[in-house]
């Protein structure tokens, strides 16, 4: 394994004019996407694991939301016709491929009546599309069954970079903050589709939010306007940054607001699909290194453009909480058929005070390790690390 290590003279994106980061809340339809592909594959690997002890060649990586249409009115509405979800990929067939299908439906719709409070009123049609792997690949998750290190199924990178700005953190935290059980019992208006984008001037930050309200608990159009404002203020007393603009629904005007039936665009022609949202790390942030790999629905065992986007972050992470760096950006590049615990790894960074260039090393060396991608595994499986 070669570790390239290289100090950046550069200002760190923290200390930079201008910054801009993105999420896309647990009910927006791209993240609904990656959710539903990850949580496939979760149940998958645990059905190969029950089943033959060690986990078979899948990639479900291939998602689609189709909007539905619904009548919105204030206290009700209904949906007219229902969306559609689709999971799609490959998937070693151990007897019966309608066995499989059958898991994946029932995974898929568990996700959607544990996340979306009205899913039942949505009632999306949901569609597995899956097809046999190539046989060929069968004997590398055997190999890894037994101790060896699969090879890598493609040429492809993960990126990392820590720490999170303030911006980072206040957009991510604004999301969980607004879609938490607490935010539900206070505020039952708030729908799970929501977004944030922030952008900062210097100090100045300014966050554009866009939250689905649901109908049946907004009773006029002076109650919509009331509730919006109220959220505001929490908010800003929630977070107390200083110069902080908080915007919501700024397509409003008059009549015309963000009212749905369910709590989510996807009710109405709003789309979804694999790998628009969300990077691993729960942000789209421009100002930063990226991947544009899917990481959601792809296998955990060799499926570089998964593990390496994780393991990436993991070792930027670990960097910083030892060296509480300025910045740093970890790059891991694989080479299609060389061990996964053989990349090219950039590291770049702008220090803090003290860096041990072993001790990155040692780091990286621990992360991708066989006992390293074991730990990601087992994290995958129980759910406990993000994706999206």
């Amino acid at each position: 394994m070669q570790v390239f290590i290289e100090k950046l003279n550069q200002t760190p994106v923290s200390e930079q004019r201008i910054e801009m980061v993105e999420r896309k809340g647990i009910g927006h339809p791209d993240s609904l996407t990656d959710a539903i592909c990850e949580a496939s594959s979760r149940i998958l690997c645990q059905y190969y694991l029950d089943n033959k002890g060690f986990i078979c060649h899948h990639n479900l990586d291939k998602g689609l939301l189709v909007g539905g249409v619904s009548d919105v009115v204030f206290g009700g509405g209904s949906i007219i016709e229902r969306p559609d979800a689709t999971v799609a990929g490959t998937a070693t067939i151990i007897t019966d491929i309608d066995e499989i299908k059958k898991l994946i439906f029932e995974e898929v719709d568990k996700y959607f009546d544990e996340t979306l409070r009205f899913a039942d009123n949505l009632n999306p049609e949901i569609f597995v599309k899956i097809h046999p792997g190539s046989q060929d690949l069968v004997d590398i998750f055997k190999r890894f069954n037994k101790g060896e290190i699969p090879p890598a199924n493609d040429t492809s990178f993960g990126v990392g970079f820590a720490p999170m700005t303030l911006l980072e953190n206040t957009v991510l935290n604004v999301e969980k903050f607004l879609n938490s059980k607490e935010m539900k019992k206070k505020f039952p208006p708030i729908g799970e589709d929501i977004k944030v984008m922030g952008s900062r001037n210097n100090n100045n930050i300014d966050l554009t939010i866009a939250i689905a309200f649901i109908s049946k608990f907004v009773p006029s159009l002076e109650d919509y306007y009331n509730q919006k404002e109220k959220i505001r203020e929490l908010i800003h007393k929630k977070f107390s940054i200083e110069s902080m603009q908080v915007s919501i629904n700024t397509l409003d005007k008059g009549e015309s607001i963000y009212l749905t039936v369910t709590g989510t665009s996807w009710e109405n022609g709003d789309d979804g699909q694999v790998g628009r949202g969300n990077r691993s790390n729960g942000l789209i942030t421009p100002c930063r290194p990226m991947s544009l790999e899917a990481v959601a629905g792809k296998n955990p065992i060799s499926h570089v453009g998964k593990i390496y986007n994780l393991k990436a972050q993991e070792i930027a992470n670990k960097i910083n909480e030892i060296f509480n760096v300025k910045e740093v950006q970890v790059q891991l590049l694989s080479k299609i058929g060389k061990p996964i615990n053989d990349p090219f790894v950039g590291i770049k960074y702008i220090s803090n005070g003290d860096f041990k260039r072993n001790k990155v090393e040692e780091i990286v060396s621990e992360s991708l390790s066989k006992e390293g991608f074991e730990k990601l595994i087992n994290s995958l499986l129980e759910g406990s690390v993000s994706v999206f």
